[in-house]
């Protein structure tokens, strides 16, 4: 029994530090990235209705992970992480299908 324990506390160990270096690693990359894209990604015409469209549904989508987790982790772990997974592996298409690069344009510029 005693041996099982010292399991747990490593695995939760593991599990902790995974979870604080994707909290670190998210605040770095990814999170900025979005708020800076959605900020250049619309003209000036419809730049405030499409921002605070975008950005409640960038809270939405935040709000939808913790509310999911209980209940998917109750099936299994593995199909709640793969189903997380299939979504970031969604995004990264879009990302790279569907955002147009801004660079050295003006937003006016944008249509």
């Amino acid at each position: 029994m005693v041996g099982s324990s010292g399991m747990l506390l490593t695995l939760g160990t593991v599990a902790l530090i995974a979870a604080n270096r994707y909290v670190v690693f998210f605040g770095v990359s990814w999170r900025p990235v979005v708020w800076v894209m959605l900020g250049e990604m619309f003209n000036n015409r419809i730049r405030a209705s499409a921002l605070g469209l975008a950005a409640a549904a960038q809270w939405l989508a935040n709000f939808a992970v913790p509310v999911s987790f209980p209940r998917l982790s109750a099936i299994g772990l593995g199909l709640t992480y793969g189903i997380y997974a299939a979504f970031v592996l969604l995004s990264l298409l879009f990302v790279l299908t569907g955002i147009k690069e801004t660079k050295g344009r003006e937003c006016e510029e944008m249509a």
